[in-house]
């Protein structure tokens, strides 16, 4: 049996009872709580070279789950601030639906990176480093998805790329 198996084991046969009911005070909901418990612990021991100390791991896997909570309550936010966006429908013309689902479909051909660069500065209007800031890289990588952006969508819309800055 490998280390991590032992460590894994002796963690959850020990703590593993502590570890849901403090999912459960951060959730309030027992599948949600096991849910953080499961994702933390998956974070932890797919990244960590695990030792054998029970009391670390746990602490590791416990700051693990509030991150993670606290990052799926912000997403929360956020999603429920702009959800109105792409629910209710909008009064358009034709022309503007079609233009719409044309820019929808370009943006899905980008890697991820690339359309969150782009969402970030076309949408959320972030400045190159406050994109770099949220994305955790250089202003340098952030310049670059963008560009490549701008050249793939220029090229999928049929739009001279002068007019997508």
């Amino acid at each position: 049996m490998a280390e991590w198996e032992r460590a894994f084991e002796e963690l959850l046969a020990g703590r593993g009872g502590a570890l849901r009911s403090y999912g459960l005070l951060l959730t309030g909901e027992s599948a949600a709580a096991a849910d953080l418990v499961q994702e933390a612990l998956l974070r932890v021991f797919s990244r960590l070279r695990v030792g054998g100390d029970v009391a670390q791991l746990e602490g590791y896997v416990r700051r693990a789950m509030l991150n993670q909570f606290v990052d799926g309550r912000r997403r929360a936010g956020l999603w429920r601030a702009k959800r109105h966006l792409l629910v209710q429908p909008v009064e358009h013309h034709d022309n503007d639906h079609l233009l719409a689902d044309d820019v929808r479909r370009a943006l899905g051909t980008l890697s991820p990176k690339q359309r969150a660069c782009v969402v970030l500065r076309y949408y959320e209007d972030l400045t190159v480093p406050e994109i770099a800031d949220q994305l955790g890289c250089a202003q340098g990588t952030v310049k670059r998805h963008l560009s490549d952006a701008r050249v793939k969508l220029a090229t999928q819309l049929a739009v001279p790329e002068e007019t997508m800055t």
